[in-house]
């Protein structure tokens, strides 16, 4: 039996269409990554799946148990993690992890023990006496992280988990993730925007854009669908500089096709280290002021690039971010 399974899942309100007919199946101790920009659907997905929000059409089942009809059941199975932290902030560390397990009704010397060991999983041993006020952006990540776990859910959801935060707290939640799925065998459906943090947690992926899923495989799978290097040339001058720039490009021997994106001409080409010469010479012979340019591998930023015509901007990794 698959972990999640979603049939025509769909969520409108009113005439927006928020989540717009989405099939996913996701394995049993995996971790599936949703991929896409703010106002893509990925929160309103995660939403009806921990059975906060009701469908507006279509049928999911998470641990085999329907996320309407057996609503209550699906929530004592799973641990969730949103992306706003329920936290409260006059109570300490271990406090909050003490309330949320005795809310599950365990009993009070196995609530003990678990937040002990959550407390050193997560690495706030130290500071579990310590108001959660006086918590940082991290420490309030990693305790948000605890408290869903509180219950040994089979599935866990985490809702844009590393946000806002910086490179070392980012790592420390990577970590944490994979431990959960490699250790205890646990699910985790991760909604992210950040295509470093697709690529470095996901097994499986889904790439979301208005409200559907356009593309889907691990990883390594979506970024062999290019098939070739990418060459990305910026090109100055006035904006029909940009459609020459394409068209010169596109002229080129053994280039497949030019996409135009953010003021740069995108090409794809099987060797793009001996295709550069080429395609920077045919664009200054067609008169193109020619910028940067630049070759890499195929990223998932292309995978979205090719499947929607633009960038995924909003999914960049920040440098930095709150403090740990």
């Amino acid at each position: 039996m698959s972990a999640i399974v979603a049939e025509g899942l769909t969520k409108h309100f009113g005439e927006v269409r928020a989540v717009n007919g989405i099939d996913i199946e996701i394995a049993r101790g995996a971790i599936f990554g949703f991929l896409g920009a703010n106002g893509s659907g990925k929160t309103t997905t995660i939403r009806m799946l921990t059975t906060l929000l009701k469908p507006t059409a279509g049928s999911a089942r998470v641990e085999g148990l329907d996320i309407v009809a057996e609503a209550r059941a699906v929530r004592r199975r799973i641990g969730v993690a949103l992306q706003e932290a329920g936290l409260d902030d006059l109570q300490t560390g271990r406090e909050l992890l003490t309330l949320q397990g005795r809310l599950f009704g365990m009993p009070g010397a196995q609530v003990r023990r678990r937040v002990r060991d959550l407390l050193e999983i997560v690495d706030l041993a130290g500071a579990a006496d310590r108001a959660v006020g006086g918590y940082s952006g991290g420490m309030k990540r990693r305790l948000d992280l605890a408290a869903a776990l509180i219950h040994w859910p089979s599935v866990l959801f985490l809702d844009e988990p590393t946000t806002g935060l910086d490179p070392a707290s980012r790592e420390a939640v990577w970590r944490y993730v994979n431990q959960l799925c490699a250790e205890d065998g646990i699910t985790v459906f991760l909604t992210t925007q950040y295509l470093e943090e697709a690529d470095r947690l996901a097994h499986d992926l889904a790439i979301i854009d208005e409200g559907r899923v356009i593309a889907r495989g691990s990883p390594a799978d979506l970024k062999a669908t290019i098939g070739t290097d990418v060459v990305t040339v910026r090109v100055g001058g006035p904006a029909e500089a940009l459609d020459r720039a394409a068209e010169a490009a596109a002229a080129v021997p053994a280039v497949e096709r030019v996409q135009r994106a953010d003021g740069a001409a995108v090409v794809y080409v099987p060797n793009g280290a001996r295709a550069v010469a080429r395609i920077v010479l045919a664009l200054d012979e067609a008169g193109v002021e020619v910028g940067d340019v630049s070759i890499a591998q195929p990223s998932l930023d292309d995978v979205f690039l090719q499947a929607t015509g633009r960038h995924l901007r909003a999914g960049e990794m920040p440098a930095d971010g709150g403090a740990a």
